[in-house]
């Protein structure tokens, strides 16, 4: 699987042939806020939404960049790797 940066859209892409899933987010200064993940029904269960999310990560690491959650599923992986957002 590749994931895709696009900074343009305020998002990290999969494309896959089911169908696209997605992190967005909302960049303001020096924070970042993740607002949305999105994986098909179709999709689930494959690891994906981690994959996304970790690549959001250490891409706002790289950054250097203060890390916040309104979509929940990053929220509740943040909670479970703390060591992966600076916050």
């Amino acid at each position: 699987m590749t994931i895709a940066h696009e900074p343009a859209a305020s998002r990290f892409i999969a494309r896959l042939p089911e169908g696209d899933s997605v992190v967005e987010y909302s960049l303001t200064g020096d924070a970042v806020v993740f607002t949305h993940t999105l994986v098909p029904a179709a999709l689930r269960g494959r690891g994906i939404a981690e994959a996304l999310v970790r690549a959001a990560l250490a891409w706002a690491s790289g950054e250097n960049l203060h890390v916040g959650a309104t979509c929940s599923y990053v929220a509740r992986f943040i909670e479970r790797h703390p060591e992966l957002a600076r916050r």
